[in-house]
């Protein structure tokens, strides 16, 4: 009888470790898009008060999101744009050497490519200290530019999703095409998005424009900002967005600190 009890307390503690380890590959924000109007992930309900996430501009498309709990990512990281301390996360993509390097420095932990190998798309969902990333793959043009008429790589970049701090943060990478359902079902809610404003080099500002407005993110983040059509991309995305333009390089944000309007903030820096 005592045998008994003791196998089935243990079964129960094997089943607890099994749902705790499904429950940390699990995007809460993949939840939350799915679920009834106002439903929020026991996990985020844990939490007493919202912890800050510090998010910088350093470049290009490079920003730096520095957790609660420590962890620094760099994203589309090419090692020339750094402020700070090495980061333990770096994100990239192949559109050219601005948006990565082959050679990152071997104390950076983990090196997230956004393109797969052997015609294999890249693939990530993973808990890193407190922050979940994943990925979602879209195809690049060998030659820049929407309209360029250019060859396509399959699943050539990709789109990064940060969750933390009950935070949903999208970084769109070096996007050459407009997002089908399956892309949007894909990422799910997006708080916070990095959006390439350049017009040119990635994909037309009217087509950036349509994929803003239906993420409906509370806070878009420009980037690729050389000679930026900021007041074009502002025309183009509506009159339901506010623009906010700081001194600062670096955003200090919650989930209780999201605006209550979809807000572009323009962070110091080119």
């Amino acid at each position: 009888m005592l045998r008994s009890i003791l196998a089935a307390f243990a079964l129960l503690g094997l089943l607890s470790i099994a749902a705790h380890g499904q429950d940390a590959q699990r995007s809460e924000c993949l939840a939350m898009a799915s679920a009834p109007p106002r439903a929020t992930p026991v996990s985020l309900r844990r939490l007493a008060k919202a912890d800050e996430v510090g998010i910088t501009y350093a470049g290009h498309s490079t920003y730096y999101i520095d957790t609660p709990g420590g962890i620094r990512i760099a994203t589309d990281y090419n090692g020339a744009y750094r402020t700070g301390r090495l980061p333990d996360v770096v994100t990239m993509n192949r559109a050219h050497s601005t948006h990565y390097t082959l050679f990152p420095d071997p104390k950076i932990p983990h090196v997230l490519q956004g393109w797969g190998e052997n015609g294999q798309p890249a693939h990530y969902a993973m808990r890193i200290g407190d922050v979940f990333v994943r990925n979602v793959t879209t195809d690049i043009r060998r030659t820049y530019g929407e309209d360029s008429g250019g060859e396509m790589i399959k699943d050539g970049n990709s789109i990064f999703i940060f969750e933390v701090a009950g935070l949903c943060i999208g970084h769109l990478g070096h996007l050459h095409h407009k997002l089908d359902e399956s892309h949007f079902a894909a990422i799910g809610r997006l708080d916070i998005v990095m959006v390439p404003i350049d017009g040119t080099f990635t994909m037309s500002l009217s087509g950036v424009s349509e994929i803003t407005k239906r993420l409906r993110a509370a806070v878009v983040l420009p980037m690729h900002r050389f000679a930026t059509p900021l007041d074009e991309f502002m025309r183009l995305i509506g009159q339901q967005f506010e623009i906010d333009q700081r001194s600062e390089r670096t955003l200090k944000i919650s989930r209780d600190t999201l605006p209550s309007t979809p807000t572009v903030i323009i962070l110091d820096g080119v």
